[in-house]
């Protein structure tokens, strides 16, 4: 499928549905405020975008959810587990990642969506700010905390050791 090709147009819906900070995107958001989601995308046709989305759809990749004036696109599971660059290494290289931030409260939707894809990353908590894990996602990690623009307020870091009353 198309959305597979980086930088395609399916791809870069899938992208920005799974940046979303409440998990959905209006369709009117993407027809004309759509320079806010892109990084190097050429003007968007609605035409092109509408054909993007229907094979989305239709690949069980998005849901579509009408409201009254609204058209609400949602990324499915299946659409998640394809936008997943799959750097994760299957085999535990002996480091682990932990994420401390202290995102301020008028950033709350941000920080909410945070720990839920640190969770979804297979992330454990220790404390509601301070998180660790095993997978090898520092540089995805990094790069979404720049996405979100929040990297004044979090800390990634890789460790070799961590005490064992942390992992018991």
């Amino acid at each position: 499928m198309k959305a597979r090709r980086k930088g395609s147009l399916s791809w870069w819906v899938l992208l920005v549905l799974e940046k979303a900070v409440d998990g959905y995107v209006r369709f009117e958001d993407f027809t004309y405020h759509h320079y806010r989601y892109h990084y190097g995308i050429p003007e968007l046709k609605k035409s092109s975008l509408a054909q993007a989305i229907k094979r989305l759809r239709e690949s069980g990749l998005i849901e579509q959810i009408k409201l009254k004036n609204d058209i609400l696109i949602k990324l499915t599971e299946e659409g998640k587990g394809l936008i997943s660059d799959g750097s994760e290494e299957k085999h535990w290289d002996g480091k682990w990642r932990v994420v401390t931030f202290d995102i301020p409260e008028e950033k709350r939707i941000i920080r909410n969506m945070f720990r839920r894809n640190l969770k979804k990353w297979g992330f454990l908590h220790l404390q509601k700010s301070v998180w660790f894990s095993k997978r090898n996602v520092f540089d995805k990690l990094d790069s979404y905390i720049k996405d979100l623009g929040i990297e004044k307020w979090v800390v990634v870091m890789e460790v070799n050791r961590l005490s064992s009353s942390v992992i018991a």
